[in-house]
């Protein structure tokens, strides 16, 4: 398994648990959607605290890590341990 080459990668989820991002090392996400496990996928890049979003079909959406949580279009999600 590889290492994180970061603090942030991992799986991040809303508290429900509907929502899941997999921030991969390689600088890829998977997002999950429900029973869709591969929602959405594409690249990431972490500036600091803050992520940009690049979706395979063009997409783009941002997010802050605040105090350890990810907030991301309006939804919170924290790790997953």
């Amino acid at each position: 398994m590889k290492k994180p080459t970061h603090a942030y990668a991992g799986m991040w989820v809303t508290a429900d648990g509907h929502i899941r991002h997999e921030l991969l090392p390689n600088g890829r996400y998977i997002e999950a959607r429900g029973s869709r496990e591969r929602a959405y996928q594409g690249r990431y890049v972490l500036t600091g605290d803050h992520i940009d979003y690049w979706d395979d079909t063009g997409f783009t959406a941002d997010g802050d890590f605040i105090d350890g949580v990810l907030h991301h279009a309006g939804m919170i999600l924290y790790r997953r341990k």
